[in-house]
């Protein structure tokens, strides 16, 4: 469970992080941070590149920078976005792909808060999200 103290730490650290956006292209910031089990936050920022499918997820950058120092299991994910240069005028809900990563590395049931600004959140599950989960146990393949 989730207080609402590192609901908000993690919402501030995704807000933060956004700032730090690299999106020349599309102009639209995204921010994220992850909580592992350890109770250390990482977070990171999209980051976009001419070559478009060399870009980056503002959550898969977190995510990826959390199991790059040792992190397997991340207990909530947070994350914000909106048009550069503005605050986030509505919810940002993650893409497919960084659902399905963060498969990988939440359970069923980890929260992910999706943030507007410090006061307008929602927490959701990734089961919210991605109900049919398919991971590398999944023992459905080939029906």
């Amino acid at each position: 469970m989730l207080t609402e103290e590192l609901k908000k730490e993690l919402a501030a650290a995704a807000m933060e992080a956004r700032k730090n956006a690299y999106v020349p292209y599309s102009h639209f910031s995204v921010g994220a941070a992850v909580l592992t089990e350890s109770g250390e936050i990482y977070s990171g920022c999209n980051i976009e590149n001419a070559s478009y499918p060399a870009g980056i997820c503002a959550e898969r950058t977190a995510i990826f920078y959390a199991v790059s120092r040792g992190h397997r299991r991340l207990r909530a994910v947070a994350v914000t976005g909106g048009q550069l240069g503005q605050e986030a005028d509505d919810f940002c809900a993650p893409c497919g792909i960084c659902l399905q990563v963060m498969s990988e590395f939440c359970s069923i049931d980890c929260p992910l808060i999706i943030v507007k600004d410090e006061e307008h959140m929602q927490c959701l599950t990734l089961g919210d999200f991605l109900p049919h989960i398919f991971d590398g146990l999944d023992d459905r393949k080939g029906e």
